[in-house]
């Protein structure tokens, strides 16, 4: 098959005058350097290790990207809010909160995303795809990220502190929303009233009064509700589960507030007995 000259690699080509193979894969590159850069593809060899934390790699550049996390250098700043990144890519991504632009489409419901990783998670909404299993209970997830955050449950192990209250938490992105409860800060604007949340999933909730979507069906009766907590309330008339038990006379109830309701009836009884 003949290949065009603009397509061939400036490191590699399929038939150059003087070449170096590979024997795994028989590609050719132009000089030896290229080749064993190649090869650690093969055989996974990282020779580039951190000093700090020992974390290896394959490629200097990517050791010199993961050492900036340990000396905090930012080396690439954002023009419209200044905010610094450690790499290029990354500051690229963010460009896109202000520009609004999210060029990655999911080709089953048109629903658009800022990064392509998150779309490939996206996209296991659809294909009921959970990649990601604990080792201890077997349980499955859709992110890296969650099952992360899931093990942490078996381990008790909570490394994100407040630094002004010292609560702790399983997950980077529960300590941040926390934190917002000391600033008082609510980055999450509705676009229609301009009302202002410390949580995006509010903010979803919130449209909601504005749109009248009531996304959450019951897959029983197909009784829709517009906040998935009252669905799973409502899924306990099918089930007949009573979670919430009376700590006086053990008669136990779907929801908490009829609970609540039901104790003051003991705390009645025990005033007309005084």
């Amino acid at each position: 098959m003949q290949v065009p000259a603009d397509e061939v690699s400036k490191s590699f080509c399929l038939n150059p005058p003087e070449s170096y193979e590979c024997d795994v894969c028989h590609w050719n590159f132009r000089d030896s350097e290229c080749l064993v850069r190649h090869q650690r593809i093969h055989n996974v060899v990282k020779p580039y290790a951190c000093d700090v934390c020992n974390k290896a790699y394959k490629h200097s550049c990517h050791l010199q990207e993961h050492k900036r996390r340990h000396i905090s250098v930012l080396p690439y700043k954002c023009s419209v809010c200044n905010k610094a990144f450690q790499r290029v890519y990354s500051l690229n991504e963010h460009k896109r909160i202000h520009t609004s632009e999210m060029p990655y489409v999911c080709a089953v419901c048109n629903k658009a995303f800022r990064h392509q990783s998150t779309l490939t998670t996206h996209k296991r909404t659809h294909t009921g795809e959970t990649p990601y299993l604990c080792n201890i209970c077997n349980r499955a997830f859709g992110r890296c990220s969650i099952l992360n955050a899931h093990k942490r449950i078996h381990t008790g192990e909570m490394p994100y502190n407040c630094n002004i209250c010292n609560k702790a938490f399983r997950q980077l992105s529960s300590l941040s929303t926390h934190r917002r409860t000391h600033t008082g800060e609510r980055p999450h604007v509705c676009d229609i009233c301009n009302k202002a949340f410390s949580r995006r999933s509010i903010l979803t909730l919130h449209k909601c009064t504005h749109t009248g979507e009531t996304p959450y069906t019951c897959d029983v009766c197909s009784k829709a509700f517009r906040y998935y907590s009252n669905l799973n309330v409502h899924k306990r008339i099918h089930t007949g589960v009573t979670p919430y038990v009376c700590d006086v006379c053990n008669k136990s109830f779907s929801r908490r507030s009829i609970l609540n309701v039901h104790k003051r009836t003991h705390l009645t009884c025990e005033r007309s007995q005084v």
